[in-house]
């Protein structure tokens, strides 16, 4: 591994851990109607503003081992766990490209992120989210960033027109929904970064992926079925960040 790739997987993760924390506020927030830009951070117990030695990335919540410094309640776990998982993300993309092109692998990966954990904990893929998702991708292509913006157009199209019709069709079988409507176009803006040569990978390894939530709910005696609801965004976004990683590691 060559020192430029270390350097850039070391900023991309320390960038990682302050667009996670960004994440969580707004995976908390947003649903509930708060803004994330305006206000300052305070505890959700108590009220207590939070200061600066408070809102550093992971390390304050190591130091008051996930507590509010000011009442003592346990503060959302999901804090820490969405700042780690943006610094891996960073590092990731940034020891596999060693490069600029690096940063906007990390940018679609902490999309992915936020717009993962409000479908987990919501069953909620906002289209504005989607939609930034969607023309970040084609500004990227625009700037010349593999694969070719014509493969990134008929992606998304492609994308968005698949689920669409497996939606379609479900819903004429069963007479009833079965996938949510934010799915078909997190696919499509998926396709808009990838390209349409890797959304069938992609949709593979979401099924697989799937199938493993299925498992591992069965394992803790919880069978799940065709009624339950699963976060299929969720598995999209898992899916759909190794794929660039592979994407990345396979050019030429």
């Amino acid at each position: 591994m060559t020192t430029e790739a270390l350097i850039w997987g070391a900023a991309l993760a320390l960038l990682g851990t302050i667009a996670g924390s960004f994440v969580a506020a707004l995976v908390v927030r947003w649903p509930q109607g708060r803004s994330v830009m305006r206000g300052r951070s305070g505890c959700d117990a108590c009220g207590a503003t939070l200061r600066a030695r408070d809102l550093v990335p992971l390390a304050s919540a190591a130091m008051l081992r996930g507590r509010c410094r000011d009442c003592g309640t346990r503060i959302d776990p999901v804090h820490a766990w969405v700042e780690l998982m943006g610094a891996m993300i960073g590092a990731s993309a940034g020891l596999v490209v060693a490069a600029p092109a690096a940063a906007g692998g990390a940018l679609f990966g902490w999309m992915l992120l936020a717009l993962a954990m409000l479908d987990l904990r919501h069953f909620w893929l906002p289209d504005r989210l989607t939609a930034i998702l969607a023309a970040t991708g084609v500004a990227v292509g625009l700037l010349g960033v593999s694969p070719a913006i014509d493969e990134r157009l008929i992606g998304g199209a492609a994308g968005f027109a698949a689920l669409w019709a497996i939606a379609a069709g479900y819903r004429r079988w069963r007479g009833r929904e079965g996938m949510g409507g934010g799915d078909p176009k997190l696919f499509g803006a998926i396709g808009l970064w990838l390209g349409w040569r890797m959304l069938p990978g992609v949709l593979l390894l979401a099924s697989v992926v799937g199938l493993g939530w299925v498992a591992w709910h069965a394992v803790r005696g919880r069978r799940m079925g065709l009624s339950d609801a699963v976060p299929f965004g969720v598995l999209l976004a898992v899916a759909a960040y190794p794929a660039w990683l592979a994407m990345i590691m396979w050019q030429p």
